[in-house]
């Protein structure tokens, strides 16, 4: 099951989860409104071999969620304290959705720190124009949240099958607080986070298949990271670590293999 831990960063708790010990370790972040059990079933099954940790980021799941701005900065911070408390010397950082910035800005600030990212069906640049964006966040901050944000996540998950997995992801997500979720989406605006700065270290990325993933992103990818394993995968959903937990496994032990990154 793993051991239930925490530290903290500027005075608030933050969770997260570890199996097995180490100078090295598989460090697993969530995306938008999520929590470190969207994988779970990933992190449980590679636990038995390796480090392994899985974090709520700041204001999500069972850390502490005060009254602040949830930046990528901050989000960084927490990982690098979790590392610090876990004493791990440097990991692989495999980041969800918005867990994509957050691992790249925590490559930014702590490149040492960072053997390879693992990126899953998260973008390298916004995923819409400044006034799409704002538009978006403006229905976060509505007193309807709940149904603006259930509309949301109906959409990201229609294609799962699985109707108990669909009502697990919004149940989750929705435990997520407002203020929490609007002040993240309000700090992805900042164009400093998007900057198309080199990322060397090695990178998997794994994408389903999506009108958003051109072959133009793919170069634009191809451009930044030098060292890219780039992956489209058919047949499966934003949530693809949740339907697929053994495939996605075995992408990331074919990955780490392949960079002689094994723990």
């Amino acid at each position: 099951m793993g051991s239930s831990r925490s530290t903290q960063v500027d005075g608030a708790k933050v969770h997260y989860t570890e199996h097995g010990a180490g100078d090295n370790a598989l460090l697993f972040v969530h995306g938008w409104s999520c929590d470190e059990t969207f994988w779970a079933a990933p992190a449980q099954a590679l636990g038995a071999k390796f480090h392994v940790i899985t974090i709520d980021l700041p204001g999500h799941g069972q850390s502490d969620k005060p009254q602040i701005a949830y930046t990528m900065d901050l989000y960084a911070r927490a990982i690098d304290a979790v590392l610090r408390d876990a004493k791990v010397k440097a990991a692989t950082l495999i980041g969800h959705s918005n867990g994509t910035p957050v691992i790249r800005q925590f490559y930014r600030k702590f490149p040492e720190k960072t053997r390879a990212l693992v990126i899953v069906e998260g973008g390298l640049r916004p995923f819409g124009d400044k006034a799409m964006m704002e538009k978006f966040l403006a229905r976060l901050k509505e007193p309807n949240y709940e149904e603006n944000t259930s509309k949301l996540i109906d959409s990201m998950t229609r294609s799962i099958q699985d109707t108990a997995l669909r009502e697990k992801i919004k149940t989750a997500m929705l435990r997520t607080p407002p203020y929490v979720a609007a002040s993240e989406f309000e700090a992805t605006l900042d164009p400093n986070l998007w900057k198309p700065d080199k990322i060397n270290v090695p990178v998997l990325m794994v994408l389903a298949k999506q009108p958003t993933w051109s072959a133009e992103y793919e170069q634009f990818v191809r451009g930044i990271v030098p060292d890219l394993d780039y992956q489209v995968w058919e047949g499966v959903s934003r949530f693809l670590m949740m339907e697929k937990p053994e495939q996605i496994n075995s992408a990331v032990v074919a990955f780490l293999e392949k960079h002689q990154l094994l723990l």
